[in-house]
């Protein structure tokens, strides 16, 4: 072999392994595009991950922005957004407002105590009742049964007045109020059956709809908005007060929860 061909041939050897090199350094450059490429999508995906996270946590829940809604107000009511619930004869000289929270325990306790006493109370024209609805029981529980609940006495009181206490007392009874912190009020469908103890709201299509579609759960943030407002200085339910005054059983301030001292507490302040 001549040392032409030898020199020839390594010079054709260093060409190729030039061309490799430039080859293989065009391999890593793309790919160290593609990798940052990645990178950065990776970093904006996480980026816009992190900003829908921040958005949706800040974002009001369905109830709280209700708080502005437009309201569409039951029948039977009266007052800003129909938030006055008076029920009883015109010719009752006095009213007694009642304080309660749907899922309130305690209230469950009078209303299946002293509600049938109530309710005769209305009916013989002793007194009108007032009707404040208060939701601060889901705030303490993290739920929304007292608010769908309080939305679904409305479309009972849309009905009529008498729909609207008979409702009120089967929610309230032994055998569908449930424990405080089990939030059974949440389901429309448990809202529902309950209703459809009440001659007045069985099968009322009408009823049903409004529980749906929550035609009045505007009014129910509203009412709840009237409760927390209340200048009566109640903070907690159940609570009655008449003439401006809080009636309570005993000097510790609690609410009077059997017949005796609630016609008791009612008779005084009627006298009053």
């Amino acid at each position: 072999m001549s040392k032409r061909n030898s020199a020839a041939a390594k010079t054709a050897a260093r060409e190729r392994l030039r061309a490799e090199r430039e080859r293989e350094a065009k391999r890593a450059k793309v790919k160290r595009q593609i990798i940052v490429a990645g990178s950065v999508v990776g970093v904006l995906a996480i980026a816009g991950g992190i900003g829908y996270a921040v958005v949706q946590n800040n974002k009001p829940s369905y109830w709280e922005g209700l708080k502005d809604a437009k309201v569409t107000a039951p029948a039977n009511t009266s007052g800003t957004k129909g938030t006055t619930v008076v029920i009883g004869k015109s010719t009752a000289k006095k009213t007694l407002k009642e304080y309660e929270d749907p899922r309130c325990p305690v209230c469950a306790q009078f209303e299946q105590t002293v509600g049938s006493t109530v309710v005769k109370d209305i009916d013989d024209g002793k007194f009108k009742i007032q009707y404040i609805g208060g939701t601060f029981i889901d705030n303490k529980d993290n739920g929304v049964g007292s608010k769908n609940a309080l939305s679904a006495l409305g479309a009972a009181l849309n009905v009529s007045p008498t729909a609207f206490l008979e409702y009120k007392t089967a929610l309230y009874s032994t055998k569908y109020h449930p424990d405080e912190t089990t939030d059974k009020f949440k389901d429309d469908s448990y809202l529902i059956k309950v209703a459809n103890t009440v001659s007045a709201l069985k099968g009322n299509t009408k009823f049903q709809t409004a529980v749906k579609k929550g035609t009045y759960d505007a009014w129910a943030m509203a009412m709840s908005k009237t409760f927390d407002n209340n200048k009566d200085g109640v903070t907690g339910t159940p609570s009655f007060v008449m003439d401006g005054k809080k009636l309570t059983a005993d000097t510790a301030g609690n609410a009077p929860m059997t017949v005796v001292d609630f016609n008791k507490v009612v008779d005084a302040a009627l006298k009053g």
